[in-house]
């Protein structure tokens, strides 16, 4: 999986110079701004949303500023702040995984048939149990959509506006996490995937990788959020007690 590039400490520095300088009450605001959202950030256990940042700022902080204040703070400590989709976590500076590699818990691989559903829904959500068995040719257990589901890679988004209305899936915060990713049009193109070595010199000529939806919490044209009853049908949510 590819990752977004980021500026270098010296083009970020060199960015940060074209930038009028801070006057001292300025520098020292945004300064207490930074302890309090590294603060915010160590604490939690998940990826924090800048949504959830700006609730917890100070009124009219400019959580983007603050947050690559502190990514600068950190880029070339044992330790990085990465950003995850539209949320922010520290995670192990790159170059020292190794050194994680005996304390990490070893997980289950997932099988030949989860891995490739993986990578239908990643490219192609929102997308339907039919329609990943069309795209792979072959029948798609529910177990298998089951243990993408509990890896929390893999969400169930909405249903189609289709007979039957079939579920839609898609990938999740966890999903970008997992792979590195910034953002989920970071995921490799054609050309990456076939440097890689990851698509056959005999696909179909008319074979493409789709680019996914930018933003994954918006609904398609087609596709209805879940509403209560529909949680409750899939066992998402616990059925409601009523009065006789």
């Amino acid at each position: 999986m590819s990752k977004r590039a980021q500026p270098s400490g010296a083009a970020a520095h060199a960015i940060q110079d074209e930038e009028p300088p801070l006057n001292p009450a300025a520098r020292l605001h945004l300064a207490e701004a930074a302890r309090m959202a590294e603060a915010i950030v160590f604490a939690s256990a998940e990826p924090v949303s800048e949504k959830h940042l700006a609730q917890r700022l100070p009124a009219n902080v400019d959580v983007r500023a603050v947050m690559a204040h502190v990514q600068g703070i950190y880029e070339r400590r044992g330790v990085n702040l990465v950003r995850v989709g539209d949320a922010w976590a520290f995670r192990t500076a790159g170059d020292l995984a190794f050194l994680m590699s005996r304390d990490t818990v070893q997980q289950k691989k997932l099988s030949r048939a989860a891995l490739e559903v993986l990578a239908i829904i990643a490219y192609h959500q929102p997308v339907t149990r039919a329609e990943i068995e069309e795209i792979r040719g072959v029948e798609t257990s529910k177990g298998t959509l089951d243990t993408l589901l509990e890896t929390e890679w893999v969400r169930m988004r909405g249903r189609r506006r289709a007979p039957g209305r079939p579920v839609t899936y898609g990938t999740t915060e966890g999903f970008l996490d997992q792979f590195s990713l910034e953002d989920i049009r970071d995921l490799p193109g054609m050309e990456e995937l076939k440097g890689a070595g990851l698509l056959s010199s005999r696909m179909p000529s008319n074979f493409s990788v789709p680019t996914p939806p930018a933003d994954l919490d918006a609904m398609a044209a087609d596709e209805d959020p879940l509403t209560d009853i529909d949680l409750e049908e899939l066992g998402l949510l616990t059925p409601r007690v009523t009065d006789d």
